[in-house]
């Protein structure tokens, strides 16, 4: 096979004769039917080489005319797709209309094509028509008319009208679509998202609703007849109608770009003018009647409209036609779970509790109770949730909305007004009894029973049913908590008996810890979901009642730990006490609540501070025994962290509170933060007087925490927890360290240790370089969690003289020696970048102090070694390229974006007296730049955000570096800005607008000075950069036309950001400006262009010729009474921006 490709691309080359087709066919066939990947990677370049030869149009033509390989009708289909794609030399008007009318009449003539060459052509067409949606020949849109295309289909046979529904479909598909722009990044980077969505908006106020109408229509008459499903045509009709129904539905209305992640929560911005469809009840009930009389294998998509149309927005209707919607809803509802047979299909299932859910999404309680049907309603949807929490194994994915449904409804009950009853009190408890009971009784199913998933594996979806628990279950939470109680007692008692008895089997013993884990975890949850304004003291003695029994459960587990121990189980303990820290540890929680009066008559634990030792002890305890555990660690240790982090923020809510105090005649404000802090810091005091944690600070050896060892066996990434764990104990050293240099010296002895031990390992020539790698590895992610704890000027001192400059030069050799193995690179580099991040002002040094310059030339060394021994790897797979390249780089660039804006060096110091360390980082900064495509920068989030915040430092700060750059270097940092103009990623956005402020405003102050007469004459690197721009005047000219188009025609959320740059651009591009001023005016309907014309020149009302701040102000001013005024003027307007306009 190949050798198929060079023949291919041969005969893409040459002109196809009648004698070549029949062998061009064959190679067809090979290709598309082959499975190696290197062929079918060649074949696509013969593809692109076959659409790029000059007579591709004819040679398809042919294809399509003369072949009878469905393969090379596909052939043609995709390369005439590709053709009209092409933004760099497009196809003139009329030859993509004649394509247009030349794959309909194909169509027409040909029924019986194979589908994928149907669906090809039809792909074509919708390409076709949303590219030229807004070409115009001789005053009509020539591509408009879809509807009155399919006409001739929807009035022939079924395999006609199953072609014309389904270009329907297509096209409403495609202009739906953000991906189907993706072939404008081509060579239309700068907007493709605001084409589609202009597209997108004529789309729908022109023809969508027409559409949907003929769909419903076409639907109605379908199932008028007697249809025959057992007709392969008939039932793919019907098939295809439902999928154009639901295009319909799904459109993104208002341009949103709904995220399917937040499903639940989605609302379908149906336009006014559609009104009168779901006004009309036959709407709703067509679908129905259409889901009770068509076979399950459709109903998946009825439900999917069903859906829809249920979550259309409630100020669509006033409210007595909202309530009568409700109503027709709510009964189809019910007649669905009267006849729920339908609902064994895991498909209709899955929709029909996507419906449920969005009935208290979209309506409220109080709306839901006044339905006439409601009590029989509720209690069908009842035993339908019961029902299906008892077949946990059934579709589990789709109890979230059952879930969500309850949650929703019982989160409801203090705020319903309505005098109806809404019987929640009936239902809850029986909800909540099913969801407990029915995952008690699969912990026997699964552990007898091979090959079924355990629920418990999947720790996010426990935590969201649980999440989702806590509200159920603290509506009637007496009876929950009395049902809690009750099985709790069982399985602990049961659990007992087996441990003491020398005959229990394993099995026995893993279905109680497995029940144990389940109820542990719904415990915690339970109390999670306490809310203190809801609360009474008979809830908390409720829960006191629980915590007691989870915290015996846990001295009989530990104390077995020795013999075994139970992972899940000790997972579901942790989720448990990070619950009930939330809830019950703080002084701001009553002393005299009753859940404390429980655990001191039980437990002997009196007050907060035992109750603090019982979690340190479980904490010390997890890091003794499950150090070896990775999940187990890096949750106990999160535990631990949240424990401390009290400290950190004592002195911002301090802050907060003089702030408050300055500006507030109520003083009983300030009170409220002075209290909070307080509380925060007494609480971790409280913590730090412990003997365990004293222990901590005093013994963090791996002979005390194994996690903390060097293993051979694990993998490096597994020392991560480390960093937590110095991050918290670094944040409870500092709540009595003060100026105790002694103590601080005590606290480090052992990472002192690890140093000296990896400098004795470098001096010899050779050394374990697994154990090496290892031993600094831990170091450095050690040493990474204390500098981010000690936020302090007078800590961060002790960490800075404590590695300078005895340890530096050991990072150094790190980095030298390992810079092709990132899991050694990325903690060294991410140390470094918290050591120069000038959190909290930590990093003040004194006047005589060289500290400031002494720290920046370490970072540039580090910088300068790793980027250049980085740059050595050559070619890397495209799979890798993050992971041993760009995350390195990203760091590097964070690294150097905290050193430069952290205002403890003064860089002009560096060229005055010689000094390269400056010079050579930003070099080093150019030669990783130039190394990364393009694309790779938006890509990779964390390398956007890392390269455009140090880009917006270096044009504040550092402009004469970058204008004395090379051209092409100019050019890609401002392709670059211009890229990121667009992003979807607001914070990469305002940065480029920022950037691009800097930029302009240095060029608009040089070419001031320039045409003054001044004695000094610009300097070299100002001059020439002007030279630059002057050469290339349409970079700037682009961003223009990008940052105008956004504000105008986007919906732009960093308004004032993008208003800063946008002056500057026009004051240097004035004739360019009034270009494309008048094209946006002219692109108007008639009667808008005067009040367009009217707009622009409100926004330049009063502005002067000058950057000043005042000047600025103003036209950020301007520029929102101008959006807003082109919005209104645009409303109603019908016409978009012609294809010539500023987008092309």
């Amino acid at each position: 096979t190949t050798e198929v490709w060079p023949q291919l691309l041969y005969l893409c080359r040459k002109s196809v004769t009648i004698q070549s087709l029949a062998q061009l066919e064959n190679l067809c066939k090979q290709l598309y039917e082959t499975t190696d990947t290197t062929t079918r990677l060649q074949a696509e370049k013969a593809l692109v080489e076959f659409t790029n030869s000059p007579d591709c149009l004819s040679k398809c033509q042919l294809l399509l005319e003369r072949g009878s390989s469905s393969y090379s009708q596909l052939l043609a289909a995709t390369c005439l797709t590709k053709l009209v794609s092409r933004t760099n030399n497009p196809l003139p008007l009329e030859q993509r209309i004649d394509i247009r009318n030349y794959v309909l009449n194909y169509l027409a003539t040909r029924p019986k094509l194979a589908t994928f060459v149907t669906q090809a052509l039809i792909q074509l067409y919708a390409r076709i028509t949303k590219l030229g949606w807004f070409d115009c020949q001789k005053d009509d849109y020539v591509f408009r008319n879809a509807i009155t295309d399919v006409t001739r289909f929807l009035q022939d046979s079924v395999e006609y009208c199953i072609i014309g529904v389904t270009i329907l479909s297509q096209l409403t598909n495609e202009i739906n679509q953000v991906s189907a722009t993706a072939f404008l990044t081509e060579a239309d980077t700068t907007h493709p998202l605001t084409k589609h969505r202009k597209i997108a908006s004529s789309f729908r106020d022109s023809s969508l609703f027409d559409i949907f109408t003929l769909s419903c229509n076409l639907l109605k008459q379908a199932s008028g007849k007697n249809l025959n499903l057992n007709d392969e045509s008939q039932h793919g009709l019907l098939m295809q109608l439902l999928k154009l129904t639901h295009n319909c539905l799904n459109f993104d209305f208002i341009g949103t770009s709904t995220d399917e992640s937040s499903d639940d929560l989605c609302t379908v911005q149906i336009p006014t003018s559609w009104r009168s469809a779901f006004l009309d009840s036959s709407t709703l009930q067509l679908f129905f009647d259409l889901y009770h009389s068509i076979p399950p294998s459709f109903s998946p998509l009825v439900l999917s409209c069903l859906v829809q149309i249920a979550s259309v927005r409630r100020s669509l209707f006033n409210n007595a036609e909202r309530a009568k919607f409700l109503s027709h809803l709510v009964d189809g509802v019910k007649r669905i779970l009267e006849n729920p047979q339908s609902l064994s299909d895991p498909n209709n299932y899955h929709e029909f509790c996507r419906l449920l859910a969005r009935l208290k999404s979209n309506y409220q309680l109080g709306e839901l109770v006044k339905v006439e049907n409601y009590p029989e309603v509720i209690r069908l949807i009842a035993n339908f949730t019961v029902t299906s929490l008892q077949h946990w194994e059934f579709a589990p994915n789709s109890v979230h909305y059952l879930l969500s449904l309850w949650q929703r409804l019982a989160a409801s009950v203090p705020y319903v007004k309505a005098t109806e009853p809404h019987m929640l009190e009936t239902y809850t408890p029986e909800v909540t009894k099913a969801y407990i009971t029915s995952r008690l009784e699969s912990v026997h199913i699964i552990l007898s029973r091979d090959g079924l998933e355990d629920p418990l594996e999947d720790t996010g979806l426990v935590q969201q049913q649980l999440d989702q628990l806590s509200t159920i279950g603290r509506c009637e939470y007496e009876k929950t908590c009395a049902l809690l109680v009750q099985l709790f007692d069982q399985s602990a008692q049961s659990y007992q008996e087996l441990l003491q008895s020398a005959s229990a089997s394993p099995m026995d013993i893993a279905v109680q810890e497995g029940r144990l884990t389940w109820l542990v975890y719904i415990i915690g949850a339970v109390i999670g979901g306490r809310v203190s304004f809801a609360s009474t003291d008979e809830q908390d003695a409720m829960d006191g009642e629980l915590v007691c029994r989870v915290l015996q459960l846990m001295n009989l587990t530990d104390s077995r730990l020795a013999q075994a121990g139970n992972e899940k189980l000790e997972l579901a303990m942790l989720s448990f006490f990070e619950q009930f820290r939330k809830i019950y540890i703080g002084d701001q929680v009553q002393k005299s609540s009753k859940l404390y009066r429980r655990l001191s008559e039980v437990l002997g634990l009196n007050d907060e501070t035992m109750v603090l030792s019982v979690f340190i002890g479980k904490i010390i305890t997890n890091l003794k025994y499950w150090g070896r555990c990775e999940p187990i660690t890096s949750k106990t240790l999160q535990l631990l962290n949240d424990l401390s982090i009290g400290y950190p923020c004592l002195s911002q809510l301090l802050c907060t509170a003089g702030i408050v105090a300055c500006h507030s005649q109520k003083h009983g404000h300030c009170c409220f933060h002075f209290n909070l802090a307080l509380c925060v810091l007494n609480s971790v005091r409280k913590l730090v007087k412990l003997s365990a944690v004293q222990f901590m600070l005093n013994n963090h050896t791996s002979e005390h925490f194994s996690f903390l060892g060097v293993n051979n066996q694990s993998n490096m990434t597994d020392m991560r927890c480390r960093t937590t764990f110095y991050t918290a104990l670094g944040r409870l050293l500092m709540v009595d360290l003060g100026e105790d240099e002694d103590q601080y010296e005590q606290f480090m002895l052992p990472l002192t240790a690890a140093f000296e031990a990896v400098a004795q390992m470098f001096s010899t020539n050779s050394f374990n370089e697994q154990e090496a790698k290892r031993t600094l590895v831990g170091l450095v992610r050690d040493l990474r969690g204390i500098a981010f704890a000690f936020n302090a000027k007078t800590s961060f001192m002790m960490l800075f003289e404590w590695i300078y400059p005895s340890y530096m030069p050991i990072l150094q050799r790190a980095i030298e020696l390992w810079y092709h193995d990132p899991a050694c690179t990325t903690p060294v580099l991410k140390l470094m970048a918290e050591l120069v991040h000038n959190r909290s002002q930590r990093l003040q040094f004194d006047v005589s102090s060289p500290n400031g310059i002494l720290l920046f030339r370490e970072t540039s060394k580090m910088i300068t070694m790793y980027g250049n021994r980085i740059l050595t790897l050559g070619e890397v797979p495209k799979d890798q390229v993050y992971a041993l390249k760009l995350k390195g780089i990203s760091i590097c660039f964070s690294m150097l974006k905290a050193a430069l804006s952290g205002s403890y060096v003064n860089f002009g110091v560096f060229r005055l007296y010689g000094d390269d360390a400056l010079d050579n980082a930003l070099q080093t900064f150019i030669k990783l730049l130039l190394s990364i495509p393009h694309s790779d920068l938006l890509d990779y989030p964390k390398l956007s955000q890392s390269y455009y915040s140090l880009l917006e430092v270096l044009t504040q700060d550092h402009m004469n570096f970058i204008a004395s750059l090379e051209p092409h270097v100019i050019m890609y940092i401002l392709s670059s800005i211009s890229e990121g103009l667009t992003a979807l990623d607001t914070m990469v956005c305002t940065g480029c607008c920022s950037c691009l402020d800097h930029i302009v405003t240095y060029l608009f102050k040089q070419l001031s000075r320039s045409t003054k007469k001044r004695t000094t004459p610009l300097n070299q690197e100002s001059d020439r950069f002007l030279h630059i721009m002057q050469q290339h005047p349409e970079m700037i000219q682009q961003m223009l036309s990008t940052v105008l188009n956004i504000i105008i025609f986007e919906d732009c959320r960093n308004q004032w950001s993008m208003s800063r740059p946008l002056l500057g651009l026009i004051l240097l591009n004035e004739k360019y400006f009034s270009d494309l001023r008048n094209s946006i005016v002219n692109s108007q309907p008639p009667e808008k262009q005067q009040a367009m014309h009217l707009c622009f020149e409100n926004l330049m009302e009063g502005i002067e010729r000058n950057l000043l701040t005042k000047n600025r102000d103003r036209f950020t001013q301007n520029l929102s009474a101008f959006r807003r005024e082109v919005n209104d003027s645009m409303k109603n307007s019908t016409y978009g921006v012609n294809s010539n306009d500023m987008m092309s």
